[in-house]
């Protein structure tokens, strides 16, 4: 088998930019055999092509034999549920994100993975950003020393109210489970942990239709704090015309700032805590050197398609583990945790008491939009 035989769930805009994406011929390993989505309208996308099965129920689809691999593109709550019944069947997933809406959907779907057997992936695409694999290379060898400090200021999310409206299910508690931490910011939350570690716990400010008529969150402030010490702070909102995508991370050996495109990075001659306790001098600082790294960004999707497909068929790494969604997802629930109850939030967080205020919330949502 030179190819994957690919069926997607669900034909949305993430959906069809990957259907658009092999058709384009940018993932070489997959072949697309058969499509489903609920809305008949959305299959006609796939009319031209003879060879692509359309169905409008997902269990049909992975009962017809069309299909060894799926991808999920399909409303949050629905990711595991889907992909349990895939694992089910032994037929490997590839899943937007985020994995889920809540912890443990997404713990019973890591499980219901581990005990089938076949590949499962999620698509953190951000991780084929040069500058962020660069980043956690250096973070992750210990060059930056002993982490102190992250903050991402990350802004650059902007959406108009026409954007929400042209969803049902976008920004409401039981559509989406979430505002800009489940659908934009589950990138950078991957990353944030992917680079710089999990947090401890987290005390989050969540602001829930600050500058649009919706349910959910727009506008987000989380603090976190690690085991040694070290602190991050992250800022997310759709509501910021010009936004800002800053990331830093300091550490006892230097710094590190990603922004425009452009990885710097600063290395200090002396670790700092040396430094400062073996000074003559009180207004000195120790000396750098700087270095800068840029690339070209990637497309993503289709990188990590692609190499999904390739570990499958010769057992090369994937970019990101299925598994690994339970890590962003984790960050979000506290996040989420500490807003509803304005304390902190432990990681894990406490599951029960977190589906117990997102009940509460979906039983008594009212729809804002308009």
């Amino acid at each position: 088998m030179d190819k994957i035989r690919l069926g997607i769930i669900g034909l949305g805009n993430m959906g069809s930019g990957h259907f658009d994406n092999v058709f384009g011929s940018k993932c070489p390993s997959v072949e697309i055999t058969a499509v489903c989505d609920i809305d008949k309208e959305k299959l006609e996308k796939a009319k031209d092509y003879p060879s692509v099965a359309r169905f409008t129920k997902y269990t049909e689809m992975l009962d017809s034999g069309l299909v060894d691999t799926v991808l999920i593109a399909v409303p949050h709550y629905d990711h595991p549920t889907i992909a349990i019944e895939c694992f089910k069947r032994n037929i490997h997933v590839l899943t937007e994100k985020p994995a889920g809406v809540y912890a443990r959907q997404v713990r019973e779907m890591n499980e219901a993975a581990e005990k089938s057997g076949v590949k499962f992936g999620i698509m953190f695409n951000q991780r084929t950003n040069p500058m962020y694999a660069k980043a956690r290379e250096i973070v992750q060898s210990g060059q930056l020393g002993e982490l102190k400090r992250m903050v991402w200021i990350i802004t650059n999310w902007y959406r108009t109210q026409a954007y929400y409206n042209s969803g049902s299910w976008r920004a409401t508690w039981n559509g989406e489970g979430g505002g800009v931490l489940l659908n934009q910011a589950p990138h950078n939350l991957d990353l944030w942990q992917w680079i710089f570690g999990m947090p401890k716990r987290v005390r989050a400010f969540c602001d829930f239709g600050k500058y649009h008529n919706i349910d959910v969150e727009d506008d987000v402030t989380i603090f976190g704090e690690y085991e040694n010490g070290a602190t991050a702070v992250f800022i997310s909102t759709t509501g910021d015309a010009c936004g800002t995508n800053r990331l830093e991370i300091s550490g006892d050996k230097g710094k590190l700032v990603i922004e425009h495109g452009i990885l710097k990075w600063w290395k200090l001659a002396v670790p700092e805590r040396e430094f400062c306790f073996t000074a003559k001098e009180g207004f000195i600082t120790p000396e750098s050197t700087y270095e800068e790294f840029s690339a070209p960004e990637p497309e993503g999707h289709p990188e990590v398609l692609e190499a999904f497909a390739q570990a499958i068929l010769n057992g090369t790494d994937m970019v990101a583990q299925g598994k690994e969604g339970l890590n962003s997802l984790s960050i979000s629930n506290a996040a989420y945790l500490s807003a509803w109850t304005n304390d902190w939030a432990e990681i894990p967080t406490d599951e029960i008491m977190f589906e117990k205020y997102l009940n509460e919330l979906r039983a008594n949502e009212k729809c804002l939009k308009k």
